[in-house]
This record gives C-alpha cells, structure tokens and sequence, in this order.
C-alpha cells in the first residue's frame, strides 16, 4: 500500500493472476485537453529522463502532430514552466511523500509534475488539473497502479502547495548550486541573484525587423527597444502575428541582435557568419545589405536557416563545413563568430539548460571556442573586423577567451565598443569595452516584458 502524508491511504489495484488478452473495445473520444498535457509529459520524459534539449523535443513531438496549435502552446507552456520551477514542484511533492515512489513507475513523476505546475504557477482550475492527470495515469502502463496517489497528491497541492510556494526560495532549489556559485565568483553575490530570478522569468518576444521599425512597432502593439529590436509580451501563435508571412521580421532576442549590429556599416561588403544556423544573423547581415557566407557544421541546421531566408526573402550563400577546420578560398571583410557555448545566458527561453548542463561543460566548451577562434582569425582581410560572441554568462567563455586569443595573436587588438553604440547602455560595456548583458539589464514597469538574454561580444581588428 503506498501512503501519502496526511493519512490518506491508496489501495494498489490486484495483479491478475493469468493475464488474459482483452478484447478490443471502440476507443472513446478523448478528453478535451488530454492530448496537451500527454504531449507535455512526453516533453518532459525526453528531457528529464532521456537528457534531450528541450528544442530538439518540441521538433520530434509536433514534427507530425495533429494537435491543434493552441493545444501545442499548452504542452509547451506546462513542460518549460515544470523545467524552469523543477526544484520547487519537487521539493512541494516529496514533502508530501513517506517513502520514495518505486523505480516501475512508467510516467508517474512527469505526470505528478506537470499536474502540480498547472495548480500552483499556471492557474490551471483543479478539476481540470487532477482529473486530467488522474486521466493520464490510468493510460500509463505502469502508472495506473498510482492513480489514486495522484488524485491524492494533487488535491493536497491545490489546498497547501501556494503557500508553501511562498515560503520557498526559488533561486536557492531552481539554480544548480554549480551555476549560481560560478555567478557569485564573477559577478558578486547581488548580481548573481539578480541574474538568478531574471532567468527564472519567461523571456518576452523580441523580433528584428527589416526595415521601419517605429511603424512595426505599432502595427505589433509592441514596444521599439533603445537597440532597435521590437519586443511583445510572450503568449500566442508567432507565425498569426502580422508582417510574419510576408517577412517582414524575424525572432531574436535583442541581446543576440547587438554583435550583427557592432559591425557597423557593411553594405557591399563580404562577411562570414560561422555557426550562422539558425540564422537570425545572417539575415540581419543580408537585410542590411552585406555580402554573406552562412555557415554551419548540421545540415539539418542549414536547412532551418534557408527555410527563414526564403520567408524573409533574403539571399545568402550556405556553406555546410567545420568553423574550426573550414579554409575559404578567399578573405572576407568581416567574421561574425557566435560560437557554441553553455548557453547559460539564455535559461529564460531555454530552461533545460538548468536541467542538462554540468560544471564541466565550460571548460569542453572552451576548448572548442578556441579553435573555432584560432581558425577564423585566417579568414580577414588586412583591417577586417572579427566579431567574437557567445550567450553564455561564464567568463570562460567570454572576456577570458579574448584575453587569451591577443595573447595568442599579437596582429589583432580590440575596437572598444562605446556607450550608445547601436543603443548599447553604459552598464552592458566592461572595462575593456567589450557587450557584456546580463538577462537582469533592461528593467521595465513590467516584469514580463523586462530582460536580456545574456550575451558577450569583442570587437577585434586585424592590423592592416
């Protein structure tokens, strides 16, 4: 017998002696809603169990899916709130538990996860909440033996789970404890929490646009950013938004849309954008009127990136190649380098990198950085500029890569960037005057529509 705290006991349902095949029954239709929240545990059980990026879930769960868009939204929204709140949901859950659930669980803890994220941060009304994932047991294999947990687990969360929510420290049982110390060794202790609870919010929408950003602005009941980058609030289908068909913009945070735009005026001139997929700067590039080389090591990426040019009706050369091996036959005037990286400035759109990424991520990651450095720095012309960036927060992978890359080549120096520059703020420049967001820059009246991703960019010259 499993027994919940609180005194509610729950009768496990008797095995069957000889297990006997059933005749088949007409399937009933199913609940409304059902199809959402099995969506969002498959999510969740591809991430958490299976250790794939949250993207790259959403892709193979709707690639082939007939789920309404609306009921898409709704799976993605209960699998990223339960990825970004996972410390609390948990330690609500277990504390409601005397004994650890069995290992032949089935879905079980994705189902009790995704339930307890609906009654405690997304409102969902608990008759909906429990009867559904009361639902979704039954239909497990190995779940449904539980189902009577459930419904007493997630009964409890709706009476007490908010209030003890609010006795909860979010940063301290959401951040890997790894993550926010790093934080606090480079940034301080204040900042460190305040990039903490900044990443734990839902990022708004950022869209770069082509050209006439004032008038998008408007005709999206948006906001137009000191950056230029035009920013809604988070929620409803993107590609129903007007200007999206015809290609008129595209979406990209507006701290990801600054290192394009440091390299100043580039009309008619040639720039390679490495690891260009999927392609948010190479459209800018070409938009802006430059001659460009995308390239990407995934061919699968490259495709993603014409399918965007083509919408955006924007013409780029694609190169599918290795950015630390490739050898162009000729020199560019420019190279944009968004180097793979920890991507730890970028948990408000991406909360499985709380989930996936390990301590020792940084320094594998480095090592790649340097080589993809290293290989671009052969690509310029005398004078060329090389655009180094990255979404991470860690200093490895920013300030102490360039510092190590001068030392390395004594032909390059810095090009400072400078307060107002493409709508840069004081606070987003280090000393050395390279960008330096972090995702608690960029406060607004609106928590929701406050924020950056955390990006860091040098600008290098190569002597003429």
């Amino acid at each position: 017998m499993q027994v919940a705290k609180g005194g509610t006991s729950i009768i496990q349902k008797p095995r069957r002696a000889h297990s006997q095949p059933r005749q088949s029954k007409p399937s009933a239709p199913l609940p409304p809603g059902l199809p959402a929240r099995e969506a969002a545990v498959r999510l969740l059980s591809v991430v958490l169990n299976e250790g794939h990026a949250f993207d790259g879930a959403l892709t193979k769960e709707f690639q082939s899916s007939t789920l309404e868009p609306r009921d898409r939204a709704l799976a993605r929204l209960i699998a990223s709130t339960v990825l970004r709140r996972l410390g609390q949901l948990e330690a609500i859950l277990n504390g409601y538990l005397e004994k650890p659930l069995p290992k032949k669980q089935g879905a079980l803890w994705p189902i009790l996860l995704s339930g307890a994220a609906q009654l405690l941060l997304l409102d969902t009304p608990p008759h909906a909440a429990v009867g559904l994932a009361v639902d979704q047991a039954r239909r497990d294999r190995h779940a449904g033996r539980y189902d009577k947990l459930v419904n007493a687990l997630l009964r409890r969360a709706g009476r007490e789970g908010k209030a003890a929510l609010e006795q909860q420290d979010a940063v301290a049982l959401n951040i890997p404890a790894w993550m926010l110390q790093r934080w606090m060794a480079a940034y301080g202790a204040e900042a460190a929490r305040a990039i903490a609870v900044a990443s734990l919010n839902e990022a708004p929408l950022d869209v770069s646009v082509k050209s006439e950003p004032e008038v998008w602005a408007e005709r999206l009941g948006g906001t137009l950013l000191p950056t230029g980058s035009v920013r809604l609030a988070a929620g409803g289908r993107v590609d129903a938004l007007p200007g999206f068909a015809e290609g008129a913009w595209w979406v990209q945070d507006a701290a990801a849309a600054l290192p394009a735009r440091l390299l100043g005026d580039v009309a008619n001139k040639s720039v390679v954008d490495l690891c260009a997929a999927p392609g948010g700067k190479t459209a800018q590039l070409a938009a802006a009127g430059a001659h460009v080389t995308a390239l990407d090591l995934a061919g699968t990426r490259l495709q993603r990136l014409r399918a965007n040019l083509e919408r955006l009706h924007l013409n780029a050369e694609l190169v599918e190649a290795d950015a630390g091996t490739w050898s162009p036959e000729r020199r560019f005037d420019a190279v944009l380098l968004d180097a793979p990286c920890t991507a730890t400035g970028t948990i408000r759109r991406h909360p499985d990198i709380l989930r996936l990424k390990r301590p020792e991520d940084v320094a594998a990651l480095a090592e790649i950085q340097e080589r993809l450095l290293d290989n671009a720095a052969g690509m310029l012309v005398p004078g060329g500029t090389l655009l180094y960036c990255t979404c991470s927060l860690e200093p490895e992978e920013g300030a102490n890569q360039i510092v190590r890359f001068l030392e390395r080549h004594p032909n390059f120096k810095r090009r400072p960037i400078v307060a107002g520059e493409s709508g840069v703020a004081a606070e987003w420049l280090t000393r050395d005057g390279d960008l330096r967001t972090l995702p608690s820059h960029l406060s607004f009246a609106q928590p929701e529509l406050s924020g950056l991703d955390g990006f860091y960019a040098a600008r290098l010259v190569l002597n003429g």
